[in-house]
């Protein structure tokens, strides 16, 4: 079962688990190190920079059909392959550049999510342009505020909501590609924007501890904190 969680939701449908240190998780997180370090350091963190923002936005595009666990094993790929997700950068590749992208095997090499990867730094660039920063657009539409849900298990969690279903037709308006509603919730969990953590999870409250700048984690994945 694939869902708003990143494609994750599916993988209990039990309250919550516990990992070797014994923390209540969200059930998904399961026994995988790369998930339960993208659980604990990452899902559900208010992200502000407007590069992480199009880092997130960019690999739940490239999620779509596929699971989640497949897109984070191959994110430092995809970070060395798309120049460190630089939407200046990236809304600049031509041809060349997307043939070398359609032949790198450590990245999901899908032509038309490639494309759109390109297309939406482009579209990504307008809206900075036009709003001063990504970060500032899509926040307003929560008010700058992450929304809380309160599910007691995974299984209840919604796939999409009448937000995402706005912000979705929103971006296609602004040229974005990839962005339908269940993306767009999946984008919005991921970056904080909805704090989807169970009841039962001990990150339930947002209480995320200090904010780092990086972090290697046990699974050996860099990720931004």
């Amino acid at each position: 079962m694939e869902n708003s969680m990143d494609g994750t939701a599916g993988f209990k449908t039990s309250i919550g688990g516990t990992g070797m240190d014994e923390k209540v998780r969200c059930a998904w997180a399961g026994d995988s190190q790369i998930y339960i370090d993208y659980h604990d350091n990452e899902w559900g963190r208010p992200v502000h920079d407007d590069d992480r923002l199009f880092e997130m936005l960019i690999l739940e595009t490239m999620q779509a059909g596929l699971s989640w666990i497949t897109v984070l094993k191959k994110r430092e790929a995809f970070r060395k392959a798309f120049d460190g997700f630089k939407p200046e950068l990236v809304a600049c590749y031509d041809d060349k550049k997307i043939e070398e992208l359609m032949a790198d095997e450590g990245i999901i090499r899908n032509r038309l999510k490639i494309n759109a990867a390109i297309s939406n730094a482009r579209a990504f660039l307008a809206v900075q342009a036009r709003y001063g920063s990504f970060d500032r657009m899509i926040w307003e539409y929560v008010d700058n505020t992450p929304i809380v849900g309160h599910c007691e298990n995974i299984k209840d969690l919604p796939a999409t909501t009448a937000l995402s279903d706005r912000i979705s037709k929103d971006l296609k308006k602004l040229g974005f590609k990839f962005v339908g509603s269940t993306t767009i919730y999946a984008f919005m969990q991921a970056v904080g924007m909805v704090n989807d953590h169970v009841t039962g999870c001990f990150l339930y409250n947002g209480d995320f501890g200090p904010a780092m700048n990086c972090c290697v984690t046990k699974s050996g994945i860099l990720w931004y904190v």
